[in-house]
This record gives structure tokens, sequence and C-alpha cells, in this order.
């Protein structure tokens, strides 16, 4: 999907505006009381921070986690997350007060006054991402719309306003349109290829954040690209480097994540109330990466749970074609739990960098303080 004009957004927002806006509650609505003073926290995203959405949508295992070894560290059972245990998300739920915040595809879930999960594992900003397997970020982002109607309905439109206008709207968003992109097209390394995806990338986050803002949006939190070329599914594609990281495909999330903050501050001067802050969560993995032991972990290199060169062959369970998987003692020691994604407690110490670092990790705002807004 290409890029939109911010003018042609805008004026979809004034041609749209009455379908946002919270209607009269409905008869015969049950309503919530709204819990005591809190910060909703609504998620946007991809495998970072899928909680278990991909368990209800017509996919295939690749892009799912409902099986043995994951979640085998917090929660006991495969919950769906891509992990042995609990992910950014609900670390960050944790440290706002918040009760663990649910997928929004979960069958029962229907209280979203704390807030909802839509991420989904595999997504990516533009809708051909994975397509047919995943949830895109623009179906998230109208099932959010969904759950606004809800509010509005439950808890009456002047405190869903409210509630809408306060929350915190993390995102973690990118890495799935390079990836997918280059298993189809190794050519998106070319200098030229780079940019042209990279803003089209860019393009569509700016549509979904008009259209969140627009539906009353107005506190948005981000973890940029990280390093992808030393992720041990990414390594092993490039044998020859004997284990270091693919630079060429790393050079994508640079250039991802120097236009990023350049996007949010100019959407940040155009529509009122804008506020945004980024983890730099590139830097923050790479350090880990680069002294592990500095961190706590024997390991930062190779998944504790696959198969192949690193463990980067995504065989994780047994479920993804390869049923054979070696699978570590002990995941303490691993900073990835398998060929693509960070330990339990690798996403714990991240989110802690997220929630409380300084401005050398995030910025302008860390989320702490962003929750107090």
């Amino acid at each position: 999907m290409a890029s939109v004009g911010f003018a042609a957004i805008t004026f979809l927002w004034f041609v749209s505006l009455s379908l946002l806006i919270c209607r009269p509650a409905v008869s015969g609505v049950t309503h919530i009381r709204l819990p005591g003073k809190h910060v909703a926290l609504f998620v946007f995203g991809d495998s970072l921070y899928d909680p278990g959405n991909n368990n209800y949508i017509n996919t295939t295992p690749e892009y799912q986690a409902n099986f043995r070894p994951y979640g085998k560290t917090y929660l006991r059972f495969p919950s769906g997350r891509f992990s042995d245990g609990r992910l950014i998300p609900d670390f960050i739920s944790e440290y706002a007060d918040l009760p663990l915040i649910p997928p929004y595809l979960k069958p029962g879930v229907s209280n979203y006054a704390y807030g909802v999960n839509f991420a989904s594992g595999g997504a990516g900003a533009l809708i051909e991402s994975h397509q047919g397997f995943v949830v895109d970020l623009q179906t998230q982002v109208s099932y959010f719309k969904k759950v606004k109607k809800r509010l509005c309905q439950t808890l009456g439109p002047a405190k869903a306003e409210t509630l809408i206008s306060t929350a915190v709207y993390l995102f973690s968003v990118g890495g799935n349109d390079y990836m997918s992109r280059y298993t189809a097209d190794s050519t998106i390394l070319d200098k030229h290829h780079k940019k042209e995806t990279v803003g089209v990338v860019l393009g569509n986050l700016t549509q979904v954040l008009q259209e969140i803002y627009n539906t009353g949006g107005r506190k948005f939190g981000f973890v940029n690209i990280p390093p992808m070329g030393c992720l041990p599914g990414i390594k092993m594609l490039k044998p020859e480097n004997n284990g270091a990281c693919y630079d060429e495909f790393t050079s994508l999330a640079k250039l991802h994540n120097i236009l990023l903050p350049k996007v949010l501050r100019k959407i940040h001067s155009e529509l009122q109330g804008f506020n945004y802050t980024t983890f730099d969560f590139f830097t923050s993995v790479s350090k880990i990466i680069d002294h592990p032991s500095k961190y706590g972990f024997k390991d930062a290199s190779m998944g504790c749970c696959g198969s192949g060169p690193y463990r980067g062959v995504y065989s994780c369970g047994g479920k993804r074609g390869e049923t054979e998987f070696e699978l570590c003692d002990n995941v303490g020691d691993y900073f990835f739990f398998d060929s693509l994604h960070p330990s339990e407690k690798a996403c714990k110490q991240l989110s802690k960098m997220f929630w409380s670092g300084g401005p050398d990790v995030t910025w302008p705002y860390n989320l702490e303080q962003f929750f107090e807004f």
C-alpha cells in the first residue's frame, strides 16, 4: 500500500470524523465502572509484542508460538508469546500498575478499560507483509476503532473519550516488512531499494498514527528496529561471515531508525497534542550482544531453542517443518530464546530501560514519565 499524503489524510479525517466521535450509550448495554485513576495501554505491532492473537486466526505454525517449549519460564504453558515467558508490554503493564493486557482476539475479552493488545506475530506496517497469515497493522487499527465504540457504550461518551486521549499507544513495527521483502527479493539491500522501502513503511505508519490520532489517541511510544543482521536466524544466511552479524541487512534497520524520529517530529509539528517517545532498541540490543556478560548473559550470539548454525533455523517446538530442535539447559543464560526473538530475561531488561531509562536510551521521555502526562 502506497504512502498517503498528509493533505489527503486530513481530508479523510473531516469526512469520517462523525464515525469516530462517541455516540450516546446504547440502551440495554451494561455499563462498567471505570477503574481508579490509571492510564490505559493499547498495543500494536508484531511478534515482539504479540501475547497470543495469532492463536485465534487461520494461519500456520510459522506465525504461532502456542506450543512447547514456548512459555516454559513464567506462565508455564505456551500462551502464544514468541518467548519463554513475558514480553515487553507485559512488563510495561506491570510497571504501570495495570493488569496483564490481554490479546484482543482471545474469546471472552470485552473489558477494555485497562487497554488491549492487537499485536500479531509476523505483521508489518504494509498489508502485503505476510499477507493472509497475520493481522496487519491496518486491521489492528480497525479493531481499535471497534474497541472505542465498545468503550463509548460501556463507559459513556465522556469517560471513553478521556480514557482514549490519556492512554498510551505502544508500537513495534517495521522489521517484518524488511525481512519479508528480503526473502522475496534480495535486491532490497541495494541503496535505492532500501530508501524506497523504508519510505513506504514509514509512510504507512504515518497513516496509521493519523487514524489513531483522529480516533482520539495522543500518546505514542515506539521501539525502533533492532540490529536485524545479528539475529541468529539472519546470521545463518551468511555462513561466510563466521558468526559475525549480517551488516548489509542491519543497514535497513539503521536507515529506518534514522528516518523514524524525523517522521515523528514532523507529525508532532502538524498535529496539535500529538506526543511521542522512542526507545533506542537498536543500541540497547547491540550493547548486550557485544558485552553479554555485563548484562548477565553467557551467550548473545545464538538462540536457546532451534537448530543449525547459531540455532538459527526457526525450528523451536518442532512444528514448523523441522521436527528436530535443540533446547538449552538454562534459558536465563541466553539473550535469544529462539532464532528471532529475545528471552523473557532479555525482555525484562529492555522494558526496564524503556520504562525508566535516561535520554541516551529513550527520548524525549521515558515511559514512566509518559504515563504521568
